[in-house]
């Protein structure tokens, strides 16, 4: 659990770097390498909490 909650916050972390440089140059590849970080981040979150509400239920 806490290994996760560890890999969200750097997950999160890193797409805000991400949009930090496309602010800084202006460089589409550092919006587009936020957005698929930012993705994925929340598509393992709404696992995980499917995971934890099924534990729950069963």
């Amino acid at each position: 659990m806490l290994i996760f909650r560890w890999a969200m916050l750097l997950c999160l972390i890193a797409a805000g770097v991400f949009f930090a440089f496309y602010a800084g140059t202006g460089q589409q590849r550092f919006k587009r390498y936020g957005l698929i970080t930012l993705k994925w981040t929340i598509i393992a979150a709404f696992c995980f909490f499917g995971v934890l509400i099924l534990e729950r239920i069963a």
